[in-house]
């Protein structure tokens, strides 16, 4: 076989092992609060006919209480102790959407755990839009806590953003509706 083909036949299997990778794998939502996630992960889920879990949900469920209720009972440490607690054991299943929690990436262990079990994709959104979608006070504990909540959501942003950048696809949903940024994001990984 000449090089051509030689080189053609490393590209196709190349291309064919990656598709069957992200159909294997999970489509993991990482971004800040309000960017999204939850809404998109249901919609891509029911798109890709597969399994769809959102972290907060789930650790709110075993837990039985409201993240604010677990904030305000038990702080922020127990409730990072929950949420690695299920990053693990969501990450061990595949073909899975999930959308994690906007502080979830600020684990070097979590992200390591999100990233070898799919593809990453961060959702970004202007802070001001991040602060109107937001707004309800009682739902947010990490943003409840201070008096100016646009400043707070900048000062986050800053923080997370070294966590943020490590995925491998990121797309800013401020003024795009969920069905272009779900086409948008299976347009790029050929869903």
């Amino acid at each position: 076989m000449n090089l051509l083909k030689c080189r053609a036949v490393v590209i196709l299997k190349r291309h064919v092992d990656i598709e069957r990778r992200i159909m294997k794998s999970n489509l993991i939502l990482i971004g800040f609060m309000g960017t999204g996630k939850t809404s998109l992960g249901k919609l891509l889920a029911e798109k890709l006919g597969r399994g769809f879990i959102d972290i907060d949900q789930k650790i709110e469920q075993d837990a039985g209480i409201s993240i604010p209720q677990i904030f305000e009972r038990y702080g922020e440490k127990y409730f990072r102790e929950l949420e690695k607690k299920t990053v693990e054991e969501i990450t061990k299943r595949h073909g899975l959407v999930i959308a994690t929690g906007g502080g979830t990436v600020k684990d070097e262990d979590n992200m390591r755990m999100l990233k070898s079990s799919g593809l990453i994709v961060c959702l970004t959104t202007e802070p001001e839009e991040i602060f109107r979608r937001t707004e309800r006070r009682g739902e947010r504990p990490m943003l409840d806590g201070g008096e100016d909540r646009l400043q707070t959501i900048k000062k986050l942003l800053s923080e997370r953003q070294k966590f943020y950048a490590q995925a491998d696809y990121t797309i800013d949903t401020t003024d795009w509706s969920p069905l272009q940024i779900m086409n948008d994001i299976c347009k790029h990984f050929k869903l």
